[in-house]
């Protein structure tokens, strides 16, 4: 009996040891810790410098004979279809291409393929733009613009066509710059948040002139883009413009200057009788200087654009059948109204021209006296297209060697159809 009290004893304690042992063992045993999955980022490769290019462009097609009732009025400068026997014209075929190829380096390059380079001659390819930006500071406040490009001279002539309301720019500032360009290096700076407003405006269509600066100053040929060189001397310029918000409006008031000598390419010789020829100094070289004040109150719903300037440039004085240094005088002012109805855009506008002096890329360096007032209307059913429709009313006075005393007045309407990508 003592055997077996005794072995129960023996048997129990060997149980409570052996729960005890795996009792120790499970406390004190090491832990599993479960792996943590790290996830590691790739850096995206940067992209190549043909990644970052960009294609877009626009066409115009216009019509102005609808109610015409003078085919002698015409503004070359303007449209070479306006006037005379009117039918469809192509007035432009734009395929940009452009792209921030590295961080401090932009290009841009912009050919037409709807050129005339004369009366008769349509749809010739020619190069409008080919520049690169080079930026010297992170943000590309600061930078330098090299190549072919707008010359900073006026609000209207760095406003892109595709964003215009007028389907024309006015005499009085567009005579300083034939297509608007030249072959220089230009120096801009603006603030970040500017340039930033600037490439809003586009976007809001709210009929912004594009990114060319606050200061912009530089030196160019000086005898307007795709023509060779007539002088050693280059033109300067210089502007300062700054876009200042008022509550829920934006005015943007801005100066601007540029002084050079222009050689004229554009003269009437007779070979056969000298006294029909028109007189110049012997080099062909004028003065050609001007300075130009602008006002813009951005379209919001209610815009205005305003400009007018003056100076001096060749012109042709039909008392002495010869070209001169003369003054020269003019501006417009366009008054719009933005509405937005239903997801469309529609902008009626009313703009009145005045210019008074010469056009020196125009033969004999052409005499003008311009009156005129548009009256019309952009509607913009969506983004990729826009017809504009417009009234004119005209006085113009344009008078060279063959053509003195040319004075026409008229009226028509003229429309446009631009297809946007």
């Amino acid at each position: 009996m003592k055997k077996l009290v005794v072995g129960i004893c023996l048997t129990g304690m060997l149980g409570i040891q052996s729960i005890s042992a795996q009792t120790d063992t499970a406390v004190y045993q090491t832990p599993v810790v479960a792996e943590k999955t790290v996830e590691v980022k790739k850096e995206e490769a940067p992209k190549k410098w043909h990644e970052q290019v960009q294609v877009r462009g626009y066409v115009q097609v216009r019509y102005n004979g609808l109610l015409q009732n003078n085919e002698n009025l015409k503004c070359d400068q303007c449209d070479r279809s306006w006037g005379g026997k009117n039918t469809f014209f192509i007035r432009r075929t734009r395929i940009i291409f452009s792209g921030q190829v590295s961080k401090n380096a932009y290009f841009y390059i912009q050919p037409d393929f709807a050129s005339s380079p004369s009366t008769g001659v349509l749809n010739y390819a020619q190069l409008r733009d080919a520049y690169f930006d080079i930026g010297v500071d992170p943000d590309n406040e600061f930078r330098f613009r090299i190549g072919q490009s707008k010359v900073p001279y006026g609000f209207e002539n760095l406003q892109s066509s595709q964003n215009r309301l007028p389907l024309d720019r006015a005499d009085a500032t567009n005579s300083a710059l034939s297509n608007e360009r030249d072959l220089g290096v230009f120096f801009y700076w603006a603030p970040k948040s500017v340039r930033k407003f600037y490439s809003d405006a586009i976007k809001e269509n709210i009929k912004g002139s594009g990114d060319y600066g606050c200061f912009a100053f530089g030196m160019y040929n000086g005898q307007t883009p795709n023509q060779q060189e007539g002088n050693k001397n280059f033109h300067y310029v210089g502007r300062f413009t700054y876009p200042i918000k008022i509550k829920n409006q934006i005015i943007e008031p801005g100066i601007q200057a540029y002084s050079g000598d222009y050689v004229l390419n554009s003269v009437t010789v007779n070979a056969t009788d000298p006294k029909k020829s028109v007189k110049t100094n012997s080099s062909k070289s004028y003065q050609d200087a001007r300075a130009a004040a602008t006002f813009i109150l951005y379209p919001k719903p209610f815009g205005i654009q305003a400009e007018y300037n003056l100076g001096k440039g060749p012109e042709f004085d039909k008392v002495t059948d010869s070209i001169s240094v003369q003054n020269l005088t003019g501006g417009y002012v366009t008054a719009s109204y933005k509405a937005e109805i239903k997801g469309q855009t529609l902008i009626p506008f009313l703009r009145y021209h005045y210019y008074d002096g010469g056009k020196k890329h125009e033969l004999d360096a052409r005499s003008y006296h311009v009156r005129e007032i548009e009256i019309g209307a952009e509607w913009q059913p969506y983004k990729a297209f826009e017809l504009v429709a417009m009234y004119v009313y005209s006085e113009r006075r344009f008078e060279d060697m063959a053509k003195q005393n040319n004075f026409q007045t008229g009226r028509l309407i003229r429309m446009q159809a631009q297809f946007n990508f």
